[in-house]
Order: C-alpha cells, then sequence, then structure tokens
C-alpha cells in the first residue's frame, strides 16, 4: 500500500512538472510564431523598399510607396514625452502614498490611483478629443504660441490635437502605472532602515532621499520601464488625439501618428499586398522596439540592483 502511494506521488509529481513546463514553453513559442508570422507577411515591403522603409518620409499608398520614418519618429517623442511627464510625478505620488499620506487617506488615495489604471483607453481617447483637447487648444497651446512662438517646439497653429495631446494623454494613462509600483516598492523598503536613520536625528526628507529612494531605486526604474513599455504600444486613446498625420515637425503642436495608430487606422483599407506588407512590417518593428525596450529594463534593474547591494 505505502509503495502503492509512492508511485502515485511521483506520477502525480511528473505530470505536475511536465504540464507546467509545457505551459511555460508555450509562452516563447506564442511569441517566436508572432514574429516568424510578422516577418512573413512583410517579406513583400521588405524586398520591395530594404532598409529604405526604415528611413523613408514618404506614406502614399496610391502611389505604393511606404516609409515608417514618421511613425517611428511620432512613437519615440510622444512616449519619451509621456515618461518625461509621467515618471516624476508617479514616483512623487507614491513617495507621498508610502511615506507621508495620513493612515485614513492612505487606502482611499491608493485605490482611486489604481482605477484610472483600469479606465479603457478608449474612454481616455473619448475625454481627450472632446474635453482635454479643447482646452489644451484655449488654455495651454494658444498662450505658447503666442509667448514661446520663437521656439520651433512651439511654433504653429494651436490644433488642440498633435503631438502635444498625445503625449499628455499617455501621461495620464502611464501614471497610475509607475505611482502604483513606486508605492509597493516604496513600502517594501524595510522599517529599520527608517528607524536607524530618524534615531541619528535625520528628517523625513532625508530619510527618503538617502534610504528609502536609494533602497528601492531597481523597483522604481522597472516601473517607468513598464510605463514606457505600455505608452509605446498604446493605440486607440492615441489614435483619437493624435491627429494621424504621417509627418514629422519639430513642433509639439502638430498633427502625428505613430506606428500602433497607423494600423489601427490604415489596416482596414489596406487593399494591396505591398499595403499590406508594409502594415506588417511596421507591427513587426514595433514588436521589435517592445521587446527591446523590456530586455533593456531587465538589464537596468539588475544592473541598479546591484549597484544598491
Amino acid at each position: 500500500m505505502a509503495v502503492h502511494r509512492m508511485r502515485f506521488r511521483i506520477t502525480q509529481e511528473g505530470l505536475l512538472r511536465a504540464g507546467t513546463a509545457l505551459i511555460a514553453l508555450g509562452i516563447p513559442a506564442v511569441l517566436a510564431g508572432m514574429v516568424w508570422e510578422l516577418y512573413r507577411a512583410s517579406g513583400l515591403a521588405r524586398a520591395a523598399f530594404g532598409w529604405r522603409f526604415l528611413l523613408g518620409r514618404e506614406w502614399d499608398p496610391v502611389a505604393g510607396e511606404f516609409g515608417a520614418l514618421p511613425f517611428v519618429f511620432g512613437t519615440a517623442v510622444s512616449s519619451a514625452l509621456a515618461v518625461l511627464i509621467a515618471a516624476p510625478l508617479g514616483v512623487l505620488t507614491g513617495i507621498y502614498l508610502a511615506e507621508l499620506a495620513p493612515p485614513r487617506w492612505r487606502r482611499t488615495l491608493s485605490f482611486t490611483v489604481e482605477l484610472l489604471a483600469a479606465v479603457p483607453s478608449v474612454v481616455y481617447g473619448l475625454w481627450g478629443m472632446y474635453v482635454f483637447a479643447p482646452w489644451l487648444r484655449r488654455w495651454v497651446q494658444a498662450p505658447l504660441a503666442e509667448t514661446l512662438g520663437f521656439i520651433p517646439l512651439f511654433r504653429g497653429p494651436a490644433y488642440g490635437i498633435g503631438m502635444l495631446t498625445g503625449g499628455l494623454i499617455l501621461a495620464i494613462m502611464i501614471l497610475p502605472t509607475i505611482a502604483a509600483i513606486s508605492r509597493e516598492v516604496i513600502a517594501a523598503v524595510p522599517v529599520s532602515q527608517r528607524e536607524a536613520l530618524l534615531a541619528l536625528g535625520a528628517t523625513p526628507w532625508e530619510v527618503i532621499t538617502r534610504v528609502v529612494l536609494p533602497f528601492g531605486r531597481s523597483g522604481i526604474a522597472g516601473g517607468i520601464v513598464l510605463g514606457l513599455g505600455r505608452a509605446l504600444g498604446e493605440t486607440m486613446a492615441v489614435t483619437m488625439v493624435i491627429g494621424n498625420a504621417p509627418r514629422i515637425s519639430a513642433s509639439l503642436f502638430s498633427p502625428a501618428s505613430t506606428m500602433a495608430s497607423v494600423i489601427a487606422n490604415e489596416f482596414a483599407e489596406a487593399t494591396t499586398e505591398i499595403y499590406v506588407s508594409a502594415l506588417m512590417e511596421i507591427g513587426l518593428l514595433l514588436l521589435g522596439v517592445s521587446l527591446l525596450v523590456n530586455i533593456l529594463a531587465r538589464l537596468l534593474v539588475r544592473r541598479l540592483g546591484v549597484n544598491t547591494r
């Protein structure tokens, strides 16, 4: 009887090990399948344009001329603008929620921040298009154009929609992610480290800057890069407010387009094989950029973690 139970237990453990291994291996298999299908489907565009596809500025489906540089530019600038705005605000929000907020407000504020992360992107897009963009055009873009129009960043007519609006909407969308991760990382800092510095006469600000942030910087950096990853791949909200024009402009007021938005806008209109293949190559490029950002994030977090120790 004991031998039978032992054999049954060994069989269960073997099945569990094999099943979990199969599931774990299935994830990279799905990713490899996606990469292969995008690579295969974009073969016609790669054969027709080569490296000129990445550097070309012309996107003219009627003439059969396709260049991805305007969309790469729009993706990079809008995501960078979003991170530059959301990263400091998100970290400061996490510091307040974990260290400074009164206990009776902490839970409510934390729930509210996390709730913002659950709002569908199309809702952000509708709000941005009908509420935020008109307000931004009247109270921000127009005054900036009048006072700082000599600077290329703020030159040109104020449309409301454009690169600035897309970047700000992305910042609002990734802010809850950065804030929530920063709060969890800061809350995980051992209390003994805080108490040790307080016992030496340090102020709360000194505790935050000399103990809390150095200890949790790897996790905070990971949260920021996670927010960047979402900004790079965001589709609907950006599509509704960025203007969807394949152009490269130094002005933040100018309409632009991203890799995700051009795929969402034009995939249903792609009637030729070369058109579909060009959109597939943009999808492959976007997937490659996202994978590269995640790899760099892992390396950054590992480096910061080693330096912290």
